[in-house]
């Protein structure tokens, strides 16, 4: 989108870095914006696409697609008054408020400085040099294709020593980053030894540690799990009190004096905030981040900081960590007090508040803390799926959530169990189209019937065996096999209001069948007919699993070929997210 540089009275509003901050600044902008705030709201980014960091190693393992981790920035700002400019911005102008890029000047009237953070080598002899690093999707693509290269140099090389380099990976730096891709890694490796003929236990994983323990943040008794797991269950060496003193080409030395003889090492070991701006005049702290107050603002006071890129102190007195929930509030609290400035408000003192953490070894197993509750295994895993279908959600509605399933679930590359590797078989929803017509026509079948046998008529309302005083009955609502809690609904809800049920009942086939052959809502009516055979089960014994049997395959979506739902569902969704984004409805919104 075209940036608009005329002299209007209109306040521009400009967030450079399309992080989990800025995403969230910007997004928060627009939800929060009045039309008498009278704003224009721009967010710079060199890239076309917003990157799930945490998420980077399951490329960089070959667990999922390469895209996996992306989400376009015009799936999120689709339908928002966020305006989109891919540039890279080389200066800022602090003086006279204005952006920078090779081409183009951006002048603001507020500016969030969200540009995130880059890995810290800490000066260490040929760190930067000869080790990869895992810091963006580049870096991730980069890695896949190495350690690639490394199980093909191996699988003909006759040299044991430089077989044994080869087959040597190592990870420097145990908290969450370096440990979730040692994690990811070990999943992997075993996969490439088969497709190259190399024996697994050739292959050596190596995750090195300066403190006494990994995962340092979180709780022993979740430590000591991760390091069980890694070792016994995936065959990882773990280094602690080892620090990496120098990098060459073909190794790496450990405290000065141990030299291990690798190709690969992946550096996770620290972070520090971005220094693409060098010599901007403004007060940095630790790790090169940006000194904010509790409004996350910079000395200047039109100039916010936030993510990765702030030095946040809490009221505890404590930096607010580098994590992704950190980000969002942080996007959040800038957002919010530029809107108080331009509408004359005092301003809003942030508390960030961190819900807890979340390290996957593999795709099979995690640890969490989560508020105190400390999980592991699978939990720990759903959980983090939970939370990033939550944030993907906030950001894109149910389209990210549908592409995040679609790459978790059955995008997997890793070889599968036995349960993943049936369930990833697919049966085109095309396929299922004549089996959804002729349950329609079964259902539509069964209401008539009913409606000919005089089901709306109060003569033949069903009866029940504590009742039969109700006269005759097309069916008996309660059998000799029926549950007793289930008989009691009957006798105390359904026969006093036996017509109205009746009613339900017969109407309920009708819209089914119409459901099921018009491909309209089908996820929802396959629902419904797995609902009413429960019933009718339940209540009248009958033996007829047909419809329920063929109501479940429904679920996949069966109406999306040759039914309404192949437009109606993105129509839907695309209403929702322009809803959530706008308060309000535009019928408009087929494309």
């Amino acid at each position: 989108m075209s940036y608009k540089e005329e002299d209007t009275m209109s306040k521009k509003i400009v967030i450079l870095g399309a992080g989990y901050g800025g995403i969230q600044a910007a997004l928060t902008l627009n939800k929060k914006k009045k039309k008498s705030d009278d704003v224009e709201i721009y967010i710079i980014d060199k890239n076309p696409h917003h990157t799930l960091l945490t998420e980077l190693h399951e490329i960089a393992g070959n667990r999922i697609e390469e895209d996996g981790v992306l989400v376009q920035l015009r799936d999120i700002f689709q339908y928002t008054d966020v305006n989109v400019i891919l540039d890279y911005i080389e200066d800022i102008d602090f003086e006279k408020q204005v952006l920078k890029s090779e081409n183009n000047t951006y002048p603001y009237d507020y500016l969030i400085m969200g540009i995130g953070s880059e890995p810290n080598f800490f000066g260490i002899e040929g760190m930067k040099e000869h080790s990869f690093t895992l810091w963006s999707h580049e870096d991730s693509l980069i890695i896949k294709e190495h350690i690639l290269k490394m199980f093909q140099k191996a699988s003909s090389e006759k040299d044991p020593a430089k077989r044994k380099s080869y087959l040597t990976f190592a990870v420097g730096g145990g908290g969450f980053t370096g440990t979730e891709m040692i994690g990811e890694l070990a999943f992997w490796v075993n996969d490439l030894a088969e497709q190259y003929n190399v024996n697994r236990n050739e292959v050596r994983l190596i995750l090195i540690e300066a403190l006494p323990n990994i995962l340092p943040i979180l709780d022993d008794s979740l430590v000591e799990k991760a390091v069980k797991y890694l070792k016994n269950k995936l065959k990882v060496e773990i280094l602690t009190n080892s620090r990496i003193t120098k990098v060459n080409e073909t190794s790496f030395v450990l405290n000065d004096k141990d030299v291990i003889e690798s190709h690969t090492l992946i550096w996770t070991g620290g972070v520090q905030a971005n220094r693409c701006f060098t010599e901007l005049k403004l007060e940095k702290g630790r790790g090169e981040r940006v000194c904010v107050d509790e409004y996350t603002r910079t000395p200047y006071k039109n100039v916010f900081a936030v993510g990765d890129y702030a030095l946040f102190i809490t009221k505890d007195n404590k930096p607010l960590p580098a994590l992704v929930e950190a980000a969002l509030e942080t996007g959040t609290i800038a957002a919010k007090n530029i809107l108080n400035l331009v509408r004359n408000k005092e301003l809003e003192k942030g508390d960030p508040k961190l819900h807890g953490v979340m390290v996957s070894l593999g795709k099979n197993y995690g640890v969490a803390d989560l508020m105190g509750i400390k999980l592991s295994g699978f939990p720990a895993i759903f959980m983090k799926h939970l939370v990033n279908i939550h944030y993907l959600f906030g950001i894109g509605g149910f389209e990210l959530i549908v592409n995040y399933l679609k790459h978790e679930l059955w995008g997997v590359r890793h070889k599968k169990g036995i349960i993943h590797s049936h369930l990833e078989r697919l049966t085109p929803t095309f396929w299922l189209v004549l089996l959804r017509l002729y349950l329609g026509y079964m259902w539509i079948m069964s209401g008539l019937e009913k409606v000919n046998g005089g089901w709306f008529e109060y003569e033949m309302l069903a009866g029940s065996n504590a009742d039969a005083t109700t006269g005759a009955s097309l069916m008996q609502l309660v059998s000799d096999h029926t549950p007793g809690w289930y008989a009691w609904i009957v006798d105390t809800l359904i026969v006093p209001n036996a017509m109205l049920f009746q009613k339900i009942i017969v109407l309920t086939e009708v819209g089914l069948g119409l459901a099921f052959i018009t491909g309209t809502f089908t996820f929802i009516a396959a629902i419904v007919s797995i609902g009413m055979n429960i019933n009718f089960l339940l209540s009248t014994g009958l033996n007829d699993l047909w419809f329920l049997v063929s109501s479940i395959p429904m679920l996949g979506g069966a109406g999306r070929a040759f039914g309404v739902d192949h437009y109606l569902i993105p129509y839907l969704m695309r209403q929702w997210r322009y809803f959530v984004n706008n308060k309000k409805i535009k019928i408009n919104l087929w494309k």
